[in-house]
């Protein structure tokens, strides 16, 4: 009887797909890894070229869709260049990637997206969703239909996506209200700023911001949310317009993008240091504007792991039938504060680190 990839992962302790990527110089597998496989396949008598050209020819129909929306902010950049990475990669073992991108947030650009992918005959999808129910309904007849669906950046947990890739945005907006206690002690007044109305990350890094506020203000002022739709024009002048209303406002916490219009406006009224923002993903311009003071805090969300993991995801399903994991697969929440002044600042910062089981601060 011919042996075969199963059976070496099984003696291996690795899954399916593991096995075929060292057999077939794949990558993705650690040199320890490999030379297990290995050994083990040898031992066996395994042949790979045979189960090779198999799994070649199952390979050939394979079509793997992603749509990104917001695809003009710096982060879903990142996100785009590691799905075009691993998109090259899948390429060696015969899959084709189709990318396509919307700016802003538009149900009904993605709903079309949607039908011209299927119809190019994708298997599979990975998509940063909004939060309207015509989408929600899309990804479950996706389901219907047998086409899996990851949901990245942002999620509809109440779909029938098979799996979520992404920051655990609650959890993160509790970290900064943690952050926000440690850096105004005697209390001040904070404005949240929001991006997109219907985008599930953007409100939820705002309710775990002010459910971790709940019962606790102490002397923190919080001022009504004020939505900028990811654009940084908006974010200006509504930061000019507020630091004239309130000229003793302290922080501004931005959930979304933004942040650059925030940071200009901010230096325009001269309150550049004075005014303190807390935002979110570690790209270029955040960590120039970290680097010179205009950011006190930058939250990181792993863009890159956003663009590979669903890729791979959705490869192991449709091959060798793997489920992800889990339903939720969060990325590590990094946190980013400037190098200057660290040693003000570190006891305190890593305190809060230490409540939400954060490992340590990164300074830049």
């Amino acid at each position: 009887m011919a042996v075969t990839s199963q059976q070496i992962a099984d003696l291996a302790g690795v899954s399916r797909g593991t096995v075929d990527r060292a057999l077939h110089n794949r990558g993705r597998v650690s040199p320890e890894v490999a030379a297990r496989i290995s050994r083990i396949a040898e031992e066996l008598g395994y042949r790979p070229n045979i189960l090779g050209q198999a799994l070649s020819r199952s390979r050939q129909d394979i079509k793997l869709g992603v749509i990104l929306q917001s695809a003009e902010t710096p982060t879903i950049q990142d996100v785009a260049r590691s799905v075009h990475q691993m998109g090259t990669e899948l390429q060696r073992s015969g899959v084709e990637m189709l990318l396509r991108t919307v700016s802003g947030l538009s149900t009904v650009e993605v709903l079309r997206q949607i039908d011209e992918l299927v119809e190019a005959g994708i298997k599979g999808l990975a998509i940063t969703p909004n939060s309207d129910p015509k989408l929600t309904q899309r990804i479950d007849g996706l389901s219907q239909e047998g086409i899996p669906v990851v949901t990245l950046n942002s999620d509809i947990p109440n779909s029938q996506r098979i799996c979520y890739i992404g920051m655990d945005s609650y959890r993160a907006g509790q970290t900064a209200a943690e952050l926000l206690h440690q850096m105004l002690p005697s209390g001040g007044k904070v404005l949240p700023m929001t991006g997109h109305l219907n985008n599930t990350a953007h409100n939820n890094r705002l309710n775990g911001f002010l459910d971790t506020f709940c019962g606790s203000l102490g002397n923190i002022e919080l001022l009504p949310a004020q939505p900028c739709f990811d654009r940084d024009d908006y974010a200006r002048e509504i930061t000019l317009h507020l630091l004239q209303a309130h000229p003793n406002l302290s922080v501004i916490y931005v959930v979304s993008n933004g942040q650059q219009g925030v940071c200009h406006a901010i230096e325009e009224a001269g309150l550049k240091g004075a005014v303190r923002v807390i935002a979110y993903d570690l790209n270029a311009p955040n960590r120039r504007l970290l680097q010179d003071g205009s950011l006190s805090f930058v939250l990181d969300q792993g863009a890159f792991e956003q663009g590979t993991r669903p890729l791979q995801i959705l490869y192991n399903y449709l091959l060798y039938q793997e489920s992800p994991p889990r339903e939720t697969i969060y990325t590590d929440i990094q946190i980013y504060a400037r190098a200057q002044g660290r040693e003000c600042r570190q006891k305190n910062v890593e305190a809060s680190f230490r409540y939400f089981g954060e490992k340590r601060c990164h300074y830049i």
